[in-house]
């Protein structure tokens, strides 16, 4: 999907602790490429770019960055900022660690969702759906916001169940994540 075509906004929360990998792992090279700048990729051709993350901590040409309004609340937090900083409509929200996300993956997301749905979701090889590299619709802010102030920082819980669409049969590979240094050489 090209920026003329691409319906969706794109944000990519980064910054996190890397506590696992021992470095900053946006920064780390895989196949000639940052971390990043792999997850970007994926979405670069989405009009609206969001890379959420602590101020001035990365530039990336084409990407707005949005801070982090609640550093250290995970995933859930940056979310918060994605879908506040998000014009209205659906956001494909992806974290640095999944550097082997595709267009075609985002596509298929986008295909699946149906009426009615305020996240779209890929199921991994286990059957379980996975809420860190999916869609979420902006419908979603004050649920999100609300859970937050509540004490969730669950992922998972930014959308009821019965409006998340979930899709089978997309490669496994996609969903690979990095946490660390090993994980980077498939081990």
């Amino acid at each position: 999907m090209t920026g003329s075509d691409c319906p969706f906004s794109a944000a990519v929360t980064a910054g996190g602790q890397s506590s696992r990998f021992g470095s900053d792992k946006a920064l780390a090279l895989l196949n000639g490429q940052t971390l990043l700048e792999r997850v970007c990729a994926s979405l670069a051709g989405c009009r609206t770019r969001l890379l959420v993350a602590p101020p001035g901590r990365y530039v990336l040409s084409g990407w707005q960055a949005v801070p982090d309004t609640r550093p250290g609340e995970g995933p859930l937090g940056g979310l918060e900022a994605a879908l506040r900083a998000a014009p209205d409509g659906w956001v494909a929200f992806a974290g640095v660690d999944m550097p082997f996300l595709t267009e075609a993956y985002w596509a298929a997301l986008w295909a699946a969702r149906t009426p009615g749905a305020l996240s779209v979701q890929a199921l991994n090889g286990e059957g379980r759906a996975q809420p860190l590299a999916a869609l979420y619709h902006t419908g979603l802010r004050e649920r999100v916001t609300a859970q937050l102030n509540a004490g969730e920082r669950r992922l998972r819980q930014a959308a009821p169940p019965a409006q998340v669409v979930t899709v089978a049969g997309l490669p496994v590979s996609a969903l690979r994540n990095v946490n660390t240094p090993a994980d980077l050489n498939g081990s």
